[in-house]
């Protein structure tokens, strides 16, 4: 079992108050104004961006995601990639340990985690252990519905080479199965409003053009402080969508006025 690293950090600790955090993430200003209802039938979305900062500034943003993922439908399975923050572990390694939140206990997907491990994905638990990025999507999903397996990527290694290589693994991977992959990603990191504004619309633009490598070049050039660059390259190589669409973007300073702000997208890629 992969206990919980951050609650009671990045999000409430008890299973009550984290439920109403969750409502209020949905009903802010900032969010999609009303609370997911989850759909069944034929699901179009393939892929997710989401932000992984505190409930508090970025839970609003990835609200959108997750309503938008919930009048969609479930899939079988959720593959989260999410960059590794503490550079413990493996450059890139998934687990295969269930991962526990205050809301219950997430299984894992094993079945396709031995496809990745056949291919060179290690396993290794440490690179997971107390990384936040990934842990924090899991209760909006179980927020929505307690029925699914999922399967954890943690990224070290995040040149384009690297999670363009995890992505074509992956897609590899998934193929005939029903399956969303979340990357999990903040943007721009401590710059002004506007820096941030600016800087993050190019860098979204090019995942709206389902571009990845256009995408890194342009973070490269720009010298855009994107935490998840990689998991966001991989899952775009991974579910090779037709269609993108940007629900959401807003800066920690929309939440509170700040001198220096964190930039958050929520997007989705469709088949």
């Amino acid at each position: 079992m992969r206990y919980p690293a951050v609650a009671g950090q990045f999000y409430s600790s008890t299973e009550e108050a984290l439920v109403k955090e969750i409502d209020s993430c949905y009903t802010s200003p900032i969010g999609p104004g009303r609370l997911p209802e989850l759909a069944e039938g034929e699901r179009s979305i393939r892929g997710l961006v989401v932000p992984h900062a505190g409930y508090i500034f970025s839970g609003p943003v990835a609200a959108h995601a997750y309503h938008a993922l919930a009048h969609d439908g479930f899939p079988d399975t959720f593959v989260i990639i999410g960059p590794n923050h503490g550079g413990r572990g493996s450059p890139i390694a998934l687990t295969t340990q269930a991962f526990q939140t205050p809301l219950g206990e997430v299984p894992v997907d094993k079945e396709l985690a031995g496809r990745l491990t056949r291919k060179g994905i290690n396993d290794d638990i440490l690179a997971h252990r107390f990384e936040h990025s990934v842990e924090v999507q899991l209760p909006f999903l179980q927020h929505i519905s307690k029925d699914f397996e999922f399967l954890p990527i943690s990224m070290m290694d995040q040149e384009y080479r690297s999670a363009r290589e995890l992505g074509e693994i992956l897609g590899e991977a998934i193929a005939g199965k029903d399956v969303v992959v979340i990357a999990s990603t903040d943007f721009s990191h401590y710059v002004t409003q506007g820096v941030a504004q600016a800087k993050d619309n190019e860098v979204i633009q090019k995942i709206l053009g389902l571009d990845p490598q256009g995408m890194n070049k342009v973070r490269v050039k720009n010298n855009v402080s994107m935490c998840g660059h990689g998991p966001v390259m991989a899952m775009l190589t991974a579910v090779q969508g037709k269609t993108a669409e940007l629900l959401k973007y807003a800066t920690s300073g929309d939440v509170r006025p700040m001198p220096e702000v964190v930039g958050y997208g929520a997007l989705l890629i469709k088949s």
